[in-house]
């Protein structure tokens, strides 16, 4: 069985579910906000098919007991969605950049309700670490930022 959790529309991660699909497992997903562009994976698996999980009891339906027996006798969806040729969501538009714009704007733009780690904020804004974490309690300061467990942030 495949459980994705947070993908985006091209990630490593629809590879292993398609994978995992052929082979004939289970495909799972958890769904996520519509408006986060690193949830469309996830959403889009189950648009195509995959098993929905919104709770740790649907992933105990699927799994196996110790005796060998399964406790899920027949998926409420398809076992083996057909990824190979989804249909892409509507393109996010991108955050202009224009000359001047301060860091904490473009990280601003950057985040979204569902939290983020500050290292991929880092990556996706170019910006070194330490300009990034002074922008992000300029955001927190000004109540646009709020921060989450394991050093994760998101839009207040």
């Amino acid at each position: 069985m495949t459980v994705v959790i947070e993908a985006a529309y091209k990630s490593g991660s629809l590879i292993t579910a398609r994978m995992a699909a052929d082979y004939g497992r289970e495909v799972c997903a958890v769904p996520g906000s519509p408006s986060d562009p690193r949830a469309h994976g996830c959403n889009m698996l189950i648009r195509e098919g995959a098993i929905l999980v919104q709770r740790v009891e649907d992933i105990l339906e699927l799994i196996t007991d110790f005796t060998g027996a399964a406790r899920h006798v027949a998926p409420a969806r398809p076992t083996a969605p057909d990824i190979a040729h989804p249909t892409p969501p509507p393109p996010v538009p991108a955050a202009p950049v224009a000359p001047g714009r301060a860091l904490a704007d473009i990280l601003r733009d950057l985040l979204s309700a569902a939290p983020i780690a500050v290292d991929d904020l880092v990556r996706a804004s170019g910006a070194d670490v330490a300009a990034v974490q002074m922008a992000l309690m300029e955001l927190e300061m000004r109540g646009q930022l709020a921060r989450h467990a394991g050093g994760r942030v998101g839009r207040a």
